[in-house]
């Protein structure tokens, strides 16, 4: 737990979206993990001033950046991650069991028999419990599904990396309720993070501030074990479950959620252009209920 990496977080308010840079200080190697690329529905368009003010950030900084790190396809934003690795040459990774989830929406979104669902749209799959180094900062790759089937964690020195399991600790914990999800396993998953060393810097996926107000994205597993209001310490499973299925249940889908994942089960690229040079994204009609 001695290394300790400097960490940057970037807000993309519009879906709440926590992005990173961290980087070890001693070689100055860093990674990024889930950027966003910016996407308009009401206009279908797209713009890269999120990933743009990452990449002015790791170049002002002198960054050598290493991997560009996803956690899981999400379902509020289409990934930023090829565009950044043509501007910084650098490998895209992501957890292995992006292969069930691509298996799961290629159904629903009807896609072709030669769409591939083998996880080649990245540069390495990693496992549960895979180790890498980003400088001499080790980084351990801990399966953690629940928000989805394949969603994964980055413990890289003192710092964790939790995606879509926790929140900050006032807001609980983030939902299991897309396809595929599971509140069992979001609380098994959290479990694991909460039994990292007390003094583990986790930095959540998502917060929702009010406009205006900073994001809170940033507290250690004991913070997070003495007053995270749906998993602290002396909340049972049973509690757990109930909780997170009966606000589940009160919840939208998101709003970018049917364009997102066609865009980030395909490793963050639009589908193939049509005959007149423009991609096109699917609906489909009557998979969903409304909430």
């Amino acid at each position: 737990m001695s290394a300790s990496p400097t960490v940057k977080a970037f807000f993309d308010r519009p879906t709440g979206s926590l992005q990173y840079v961290f980087h070890d200080p001693a070689t100055m190697q860093g990674a990024i993990i889930d950027p966003v690329w910016n996407f308009f529905p009401e206009a279908g368009a797209v713009t890269t001033e999120s990933a743009d003010e990452i990449l002015d950030y790791v170049r002002a900084q002198g960054i050598a950046i290493a991997w560009i790190l996803d956690t899981h396809p999400h379902a509020d934003h289409f990934s930023a991650a090829p565009y950044l690795a043509g501007k910084l040459s650098a490998p895209r990774a992501i957890g292995e069991k992006v292969r069930d989830i691509q298996k799961l929406w290629k159904d629903k979104y009807n896609l072709p028999d030669d769409f591939p669902t083998d996880g080649s749209q990245w540069d390495r799959l990693f496992h549960d419990g895979d180790t890498f180094m980003v400088g001499d900062i080790p980084v351990r790759v801990i399966f953690s599904p629940g928000h989805t089937l394949g969603s994964v964690t980055y413990v890289a020195g003192d710092a964790a990396f939790v995606h879509d399991t926790l929140m900050y600790p006032e807001s609980g914990t983030s939902r299991a309720d897309f396809p595929g999800g599971s509140s069992e396993a979001l609380w098994q998953s959290i479990r694991t993070i909460l039994d990292l060393p007390p003094e583990t810097r986790l930095f959540v996926g998502h917060d929702y501030p009010d406009e205006g107000a900073a994001p809170q994205y940033e507290a250690t597993v004991a913070e997070h074990r003495a007053r995270n209001k749906h998993v602290r310490d002396g909340i049972s499973k049973a509690e757990f479950i109930a909780t997170r299925v009966s606000r589940d249940a009160t919840l939208k889908l998101p709003s970018r959620m049917l364009a997102a994942l066609q865009v980030n089960i395909r490793g963050g690229r639009l589908p193939e252009p049509e005959s007149d040079g423009y991609s096109y994204l699917k609906l489909p009609i009557g998979r969903f209920d409304p909430r």
